[in-house]
């Protein structure tokens, strides 16, 4: 295991810190609180650099507000010159940490995502089925609360075993501890916000432990995760019967975490696999239905802002854009022509 140090000087520095703002304010440039920070730009960043420098930082409280992605969250922000450590963080640690990850984690991560993890899936079938020849099955699995459920102390013990720089844990334990859930107890402290981008980076940290034990410890062949949606493949549904009991002992006596007992599944290929948004098949792969049902609503809703005046064109042809991007990897010919229907004759017929 390779260890780091001196990196805490590094991540202070004026020049990582205006590196960090500038990431940050890529696609916020009109948010209200990201304007007022901007107007006195220097003096916050030099003001946020002295006190990293005199160890007198301290993490601000969170402002709490929920978002449908279709799934209800309960989102936490922080005051912007927090969001713009947590980018200096990240410019810091992921790179550290990027390296160490198995091929098969797919969530926040360069060159990763969704549409990459539904792909690997898709091999994995394949090569269990021994291209659709016999049966092979998936064990679906996610972790209850994840987020919240996130241990403290474990956390910080598995940051600090790889980074032997006292100035920067003292850093990440101010960062860690600046939130808890409701999850927690008198003995632990756990939860990381869903907001903060450090808690992407965390999470992957955490869960890269689990990832270890079932590649390494189980040997498992067919592994696929996306934060805490966790997919095993086989041909054979006893062998995945048997590693239930092992991954759910490991989950709570090392992580203090436990399956979602509603959304644990052992399925055949030939019924479907839902996965990331998409339903699985062995010949073809479609886009879940609820999906479906949202991307017609929001077309809608933004095409009759438009009719009002209220937004541009550009932004209905912008949201059309972003959920042909979505169908383009899946066999949904009929359903992206309707979409595109809908924006040509209530939008372009309007001009």
């Amino acid at each position: 295991m390779r260890i780091y140090t001196n990196l805490f000087n590094k991540l202070i520095t004026p020049e990582n810190l205006f590196f960090a703002w500038e990431e940050f304010r890529r696609d916020k440039k009109k948010k209200e609180d990201v304007l007022v920070f901007e107007k006195s730009l220097e003096r916050e960043i030099f003001s946020l650099h002295r006190e990293l420098a005199s160890y007198t930082y301290r993490h601000s409280g969170y402002t709490g507000f929920y978002i449908s992605d279709p799934k209800r969250r309960h989102i936490h922000k922080a005051q912007v010159r927090d969001r713009v450590l947590h980018h200096a963080i990240m410019s810091i640690l992921y790179p550290l940490y990027e390296k160490t990850f198995i091929h098969n984690s797919f969530s926040c991560r360069i060159g990763k995502g969704t549409h990459k993890g539904v792909d690997a899936l898709r091999s994995m079938l394949y090569k269990a089925s021994k291209n659709n020849t016999r049966n092979a099955y998936i064990l679906k699995c996610d972790i209850e609360k994840f987020f919240d459920s996130i241990n403290h102390e474990i956390l910080l013990s598995i940051l600090s075993s790889r980074i032997k720089d006292q100035e920067l844990m003292d850093l990440l334990v101010e960062v860690v501890e600046s939130f808890v859930s409701n999850r927690s107890t008198l003995f632990d402290r756990c939860g990381v916000p869903i907001g903060n981008l450090t808690s992407q980076l965390f999470a992957n940290v955490y869960m890269d432990v689990f990832d270890q034990f079932i590649k390494h410890d189980l040997k498992v062949k067919y592994y696929a995760r996306y934060t805490d949606d966790f997919v095993i493949v086989s041909e054979s549904k006893e062998y995945l019967v048997q590693l239930l009991p092992k991954i759910r002992s490991f989950l709570k006596e090392r992580l203090k975490m436990q399956i979602h007992p509603k959304k644990v599944t052992i399925t055949k290929f030939g019924r479907g696999i839902d996965y990331l948004g998409y339903v699985l098949f062995p010949y073809f792969t479609l886009v879940r239905k609820r999906t479906q049902k949202r991307a017609l609503r929001k077309i809608n809703e933004k095409i009759l802002l438009y009719k009002r005046g209220e937004i541009s064109k550009d932004k209905v042809h912008a949201t059309l854009m972003s959920y042909l991007g979505v169908l383009s990897h899946a066999d949904t010919f009929r359903f992206s022509e309707k979409l595109k229907n809908e924006y040509f004759f209530n939008v372009s017929n309007f001009d």
